[in-house]
């Protein structure tokens, strides 16, 4: 995971802060229940645990994050995030990122944060602008949060998710200028 030291973000509830090795154990227990219920990320349900380290720990200029609790969840990982370019080449000036939440924890603002501190490095690394490739068109409070965060919705691939309980539903492309 990153070792550059970057200053971290902080709550009453949370300090965001680039992620450890240490991190690894709370983030696997945030990201295996999503991935599991294949309502709102585009990975195989099946995913390893070897195999979502692989994909969710980046190398700079790409970060890994970790919102780390304070307090009465003091060091529990709460959340975490990547940063990466979005595409290479021509394309390496746009960002992507994600973000999980751990259950029981939404709600709270901690995804909008996370957003805000993924925003903030990509500026800080000389990004121009973010991209989400694929919000799932029901996850309705990312979308929302999203919008309020000031990204827009460029398209929408319909019937391009399978929903475990939904179906076919949409994709949306998002976007904005950093």
């Amino acid at each position: 995971m990153s070792t550059v030291d970057k200053a971290p973000q902080e709550t009453a509830d949370w300090i965001i802060r680039d992620a450890t090795d240490r991190d690894w154990p709370g983030i696997w227990e945030i990201l295996e229940p999503v991935i599991r219920a294949g309502e709102t990320f585009t990975w195989d349900r099946d995913t390893t645990e070897d195999a979502a380290r692989a994909k969710w720990v980046k190398t700079a200029p790409g970060r890994t994050f970790a919102a780390v609790g304070t307090g009465e969840h003091d060091g529990v990982v709460l959340g975490t995030g990547e940063l990466h370019a979005n595409q290479g080449g021509g394309g390496r000036h746009v960002a992507n990122a994600g973000y999980m939440v751990r259950a029981g924890f939404g709600g709270r603002g901690l995804a909008r944060a996370l957003c805000a501190y993924s925003l903030d490095a990509a500026r800080r690394e000389g990004f121009r602008a973010m991209q989400f490739n694929a919000v799932v068109e029901t996850n309705v409070r990312a979308v929302a949060a999203w919008q309020g965060m000031g990204f827009t919705i460029l398209a929408t691939i319909p019937e391009a998710f399978q929903h475990p309980e939904q179906g076919f539903v949409g994709l949306h492309v998002m976007h904005r200028m950093l």
